[in-house]
């Protein structure tokens, strides 16, 4: 019997991209293909699906990563890998503590997919050792502290230096000593431009706890 993938993915092309793997191969076949992970949770009911195949960040505001907690939660025989372009090292880490088997970067691919989804199927937990290294103005993402990805995080929020502060229980001069920091590193002009430049980079995304 094939293994029945779920493809959770908000980017046509990206679902197309999985799907065509699932075809590729004897060992699976589509139970459904989804842009949103609202519902993604529902679709694993009764033993549907054996493997999940998920993206992280969508349109519609839901995230995988929440989605993929639900699921382990529920059904922790489905097994989950998470797929994203967005170098966040939140991601990553999350993903570990919610129990994902394994974890693959559309961009900066260690293995091909359809290795990946052979292997967790067999056990694996197939995890790459840290994000791609990508640049902010004229920071490369290595160059940020675990404390100012943190602050970047709830700047790219949109919260003011006090809430900032309150959210990671700092004072506010700490806030504004790593927001200084960070304008310094990257070179940006303001913290506004510190905030869209590290949301389009994918090093901070708001929104993912």
């Amino acid at each position: 019997m094939p293994y029945k993938v779920l493809i959770v993915d908000d980017q046509s092309m990206s679902r197309h991209f999985f799907e065509s793997f699932v075809a590729a191969s004897d060992n699976y076949e589509l139970a459904a293909s989804l842009d949103t992970a609202k519902f993604a949770d529902g679709y694993c009911a009764g033993g549907k699906v054996d493997l999940v195949i998920m993206d992280v960040v969508m349109n519609d505001g839901s995230n995988g990563l929440d989605a993929a907690a639900r699921i382990k939660a529920a059904y922790p025989k489905t097994k989950i890998i998470v797929v994203t372009s967005m170098p966040d090292s939140l991601f990553l880490s999350r993903a570990r503590e919610i129990g994902v088997d394994s974890f693959w970067y559309k961009e900066v691919q260690q293995a091909p997919m359809l290795e990946i989804m052979d292997r967790t199927m067999a056990g694996e937990h197939i995890f790459p050792d840290s994000p791609p290294v990508t640049s902010i103005g004229m920071a490369k993402s290595t160059e940020f502290t675990e404390r100012e990805l943190d602050v970047l995080r709830r700047l790219a929020e949109g919260l003011t230096d006090k809430e900032i502060a309150e959210a990671l229980h700092l004072s506010v001069t700490t806030v504004r000593y790593h927001v200084n920091n960070l304008i310094s590193k990257t070179g940006a002009s303001s913290r506004t431009e510190l905030a869209v430049n590290a949301v389009r980079s994918g090093i901070a995304i708001p929104g993912i706890k």
